[in-house]
């Protein structure tokens, strides 16, 4: 009876689970990047297995088989709750301003984009080195120059690097004067984009924190009733096994919620080597750019 109730729970899980992303809208992206989306998969399915083997010992020690389903939902949740993808992303955006006003820097002084990207890698910012460093890898490989920006844009993953990325792509195939001046323009840019970024990372911060402390308070509260002893016994029955399934799926829908409403909502990309339409957006973008 208790495998059967734990069953019965975890259909109930799954259906409220799946009711909740049904009805979310979800708004139409493109798809990530190959290698940005792995590494993301790579640190979820770390969490979901740690989860999973809390609720395994939680399931021998208690005997409560709802754990098995339970421990890694909320963890992988949880984990998606209290991520800092904003902060960094916003780090990111500023190292890119930097890169763009050392490769100005460069290619005031008369040399190639090629060269320009070379050099300015030699001293990349930190939260943007690996990824500079790959491009000038590519670059150094003979790599076509669009291809490598277009590769780089992925990594970043950022519709402020896609008009990065496209403003050199242009140059790269007009060759022609303004890059220099587009690319310090362009670092002013993304420095207002970086300043309101943070204005709106504060204020999404507020309920994240909320969030937190909503979880660590039940989570103490939980981990005191359990402690009771007799307080809990009925949720050892079958039919207690399930109202107890119910009652932590209807919390973790609350947190899915408020990570929801505290989750940044990032510009839609238009560029990237999977791009159809890649090539009439890059001379969009340039336009803008002022390169020509």
């Amino acid at each position: 009876m208790t495998v059967l109730a734990a069953l019965s729970g975890a259909l109930i899980v799954a259906g409220i689970l799946g009711l909740i992303y049904a009805l979310t809208p979800h708004p139409v992206t493109p798809a990530k990047a190959p290698r940005v989306r792995r590494r993301r998969l790579s640190k979820v399915r770390t969490v979901a297995l740690a989860g999973l083997a809390a609720g395994a010992l939680i399931a021998v020690v208690t005997g409560w088989l709802v754990a098995l389903v339970i421990a890694p939902a909320a963890s992988v949740m949880i984990y998606k709750m209290v991520t800092g993808r904003a902060t960094n992303r916003i780090e990111r955006l500023n190292a890119l301003a930097d890169f763009a006003r050392a490769l100005g820097g460069v290619l005031t002084v008369g040399r190639g984009l090629e060269q320009a990207i070379l050099h300015a890698a030699r001293s990349a910012p930190a939260a943007l080195a690996p990824e500079i460093g790959r491009l000038a890898a590519r670059v150094r490989a003979n790599v076509a120059t669009a291809t490598a920006l277009r590769l780089f844009a992925d990594e970043l993953d950022d519709a402020t690097g896609d008009l990065f990325a496209a403003t050199l792509i242009l140059a790269a195939e007009r060759r022609g004067p303004g890059v220099a001046s587009a690319m310090q323009g362009l670092a002013e840019s993304i420095d207002e984009d970086v300043k309101a970024r943070r204005q709106v990372e504060t204020e999404q911060q507020k309920a994240r924190t909320a969030a937190r402390m909503i979880t660590i308070i039940s989570a103490l509260l939980l981990g005191g009733l359990f402690l009771a002893g007799s307080y809990v016994e009925p949720y050892r029955t079958p039919l207690g096994q399930v109202l107890l399934t119910v009652f932590m799926s209807m919390y973790l829908a609350a947190l899915v919620w408020m990570g929801r409403i505290s989750a940044p909502k990032p510009l839609p990309r238009f560029i990237g080597v999977t791009g159809q339409h890649a090539t009439a957006n890059t001379a969009v973008a340039g336009k803008q750019g002022g390169v020509g």
